[in-house]
């Protein structure tokens, strides 16, 4: 079985889950998940978890996707992209630095609310459900930060620009937004996504690449390992004769460590009362993610992986 992450470059009309459902034909291997969900008409890079790697679903760090999206500007349509049913058409008035100074108001913190053709799940039953049953229902805002902005091109009605932007952001629900700060109304007509986690375009793989690395036997340079994700954190190993503790998956302290090996720059001391470290066995095996509790010298399992 194969462990580690592999980016994808998933194609247009591909949904998340299909790519997972054809990469466990490809390798052969049923224990496969995705993480960071791109939406069907959507295409970029795609973090695909392999093996004990599937833990790490719901905790990769994605604070720094990007995208390139193209925003048609006086079209409303009920999905808020360009595949849904068109709701309202407007003419766009606003001149090019109009737009270009709405756009930008959008950097920072703003709450945003989230789509009704969206997976969050309202009452057990996902939003996207409801909208195929022709229900609309009221959404909470949530927070969402716009880190950067980069406008690429204005050719009215259509804008392409990049966007850094938090987990939890819809780059639908910014086009949106935008287009109805400017009165004119607006929907998302392609979306990129160029970054996640880390990763970028340059080392993603089609799906015809995955099955050409596997043939030739090149695809092990394109795993990525559990512990490289997380170059930030100390690593610990544990001494020989305490490794039943991790083997069991129990908590231990620092009279249980053999050695600290910490990253380039880390200043000892500077750390918070809580911060989570790697910690192998003395033979450099990754056991899992630990919390270090600093203030009662403890370290807790946070992801097992062994």
């Amino acid at each position: 079985m194969i462990n580690g992450v592999i980016s994808i470059r998933k194609e247009k009309g591909w949904t998340s889950f299909d790519v997972v459902a054809k990469l466990r034909g490809i390798l052969k291997q049923k224990k496969i998940g995705h993480t960071g969900t791109l939406d069907p008409d959507a295409e970029g890079v795609l973090l695909v978890c392999l093996g004990k790697a599937t833990k790490l679903c719901d905790i990769l760090p994605d604070k720094d996707k990007e995208y390139e999206a193209t925003l048609l500007l006086g079209v409303d349509t009920d999905t808020e992209d360009i595949s849904g049913k068109v709701l309202n058409t407007k003419d766009v008035i606003s001149t090019k630095e109009e737009v270009e100074k709405m756009i930008m108001s959008f950097l920072g913190e703003s709450m945003q609310i989230p789509p009704m053709y969206s997976a969050i799940k309202v009452n057990g039953k996902k939003l996207y459900e409801l909208a195929r049953e022709g229900k609309v229902i009221e959404r909470e805002p949530r927070k969402i930060i716009i880190y950067r902005i980069e406008i690429i091109s204005i050719e009215l009605p259509r804008v392409v620009f990049k966007v850094e932007c938090s987990k939890g952001t819809y780059i639908r629900s910014l086009c949106r937004d935008i287009g109805n700060a400017l009165g004119c109304g607006g929907c998302m007509e392609h979306l990129l996504r160029s970054r996640a986690c880390g990763f970028d375009l340059s080392t993603a793989l089609s799906l015809e690449e995955v099955e050409e690395a596997r043939d030739n036997g090149s695809l092990e340079k394109y795993i990525i390992s559990i512990d490289s994700l997380y170059p930030e954190f100390p690593k610990i190993l544990i001494k020989e004769v305490d490794k039943k503790l991790i083997d069991n998956g129990n908590k231990f302290t620092s009279i249980h460590i053999e050695k600290t090996i910490y990253p380039t720059d880390y200043i000892v001391g500077k750390e918070e009362n809580s911060q989570k470290v790697l910690v192998y066995d003395h033979e450099g095996n990754l056991y899992g993610i630990y919390s270090h509790f600093i203030d009662i010298d403890e370290y807790k399992p946070y992801k097992m992986f062994i």
